[in-house]
């Protein structure tokens, strides 16, 4: 049985897989949505870069996974990068679903323009704000989806944005699948572009916006089973 491991992005917990977990566990997957530290519902636990990696390196030898599929969406792509190569054998796949990608010695902030991130963290004491329902817009999502997303977002901690990455060695020596959100972007770009020349990546396209396990989890569901069956 295939284990995934689903780790959202920047302001959410594993609330938000709710549905893409639902569509995964009808096709007989066992599928574990994890919250990281200082996020949802572990608010108050203080969190860095490394404390994200040790949460989802954590959850697996808790649970005793094998055969795991870790999935990262957007910020989670660095702490999922550096956790893929911490969990050995127990692997089977990596997805990063229009994520950022681990770089040894490289930051979340690293490659984009970050001043009014860094900005914001300073202004409000170490976290990062939530978006608002107004910065959701052109993503591909319904007023219902983007209130929920707005609802139950939290402040993000900033010293997990703002830490390097440690790799001994590059995500191009796994295999994984990278997937592109088309209303936030053509086509992968930095790190990201440059993993994908690695024949043991490969990119699949959605027609949605950057958070897909809203606008379109029966579709993501779809991708990420793919991602065992290598259809």
């Amino acid at each position: 049985m295939t284990n995934f491991v689903l780790v959202a992005g920047a302001w959410l917990g594993a609330w938000a897989w709710d549905d893409v977990a639902v569509e995964l566990r009808s096709t007989g997957h066992s599928v574990h949505p994890l919250t990281l530290s200082g996020l949802a519902e572990k608010q108050a636990v203080p969190a860095g870069q490394q404390t994200h990696v040790q949460d989802i390196v954590g959850e697996v030898e808790r649970l005793d996974l094998g055969d795991v599929v870790l999935v990262g969406h957007s910020y989670a792509g660095v702490p999922v990068g550096q956790a893929a190569l911490r969990i050995g054998d127990r692997l089977r796949h990596v997805v990063l679903v229009d994520a950022n990608v681990a770089v040894d010695g490289e930051t979340f902030l690293s490659g984009w323009p970050s001043d009014e991130v860094r900005a914001a963290i300073k202004e409000n004491n170490g976290v990062w704000p939530p978006i608002t329902a107004a910065d959701c817009a052109g993503q591909g999502m319904t007023d219902g989806q983007i209130a929920r997303f707005v609802d139950g977002s939290t402040p993000h901690p900033g010293a997990t944005l703002t830490e390097p990455a440690v790799m001994p060695r590059p995500l191009s020596e796994l295999a994984g699948t990278y997937v592109k959100c088309l209303l936030d972007g053509d086509e992968p770009w930095g790190a990201a572009a440059e993993l994908l020349r690695s024949d043991r990546w490969e990119l699949v396209d959605m027609d949605t916006g950057h958070w897909p396990m809203f606008s379109q989890p029966r579709e993501l569901a779809r991708i990420l089973h793919g991602s065992t069956t290598g259809s």
